[in-house]
């Protein structure tokens, strides 16, 4: 193999682990978002069969799901005052 050609492959090789580590951290980030999502609505749906029993209710959305998401237990309990003001 001739020098410049080893050069080339040590460049790309340099190249793809400072993208993989530039986008790395982003997907992280997105994938903890994504995960804790589930977990909020889930919350939520647990929210919603035990407040089947009291009428209560809060919607199952994008919005709430990401809200509870990331806030937490916070962000539920946020929720349900919300309701509970608002209705």
């Amino acid at each position: 193999m001739e020098t410049n050609t080893i050069i080339v492959y040590l460049a790309c090789i340099f190249f793809i682990f400072i993208l993989g580590k530039i986008f790395v951290f982003p997907i992280k980030k997105i994938l903890k978002l994504l995960l804790n999502s589930i977990l909020g609505a889930a919350i939520i749906y647990a929210i919603n069969f035990i407040g089947v029993n009291f009428e209560f209710h809060i919607g199952l959305n994008l919005i709430t799901a990401i809200f509870i998401g990331i806030l937490g237990l916070p962000g539920a309990i946020l929720l349900i005052l919300l309701r509970l003001f608002l209705q």
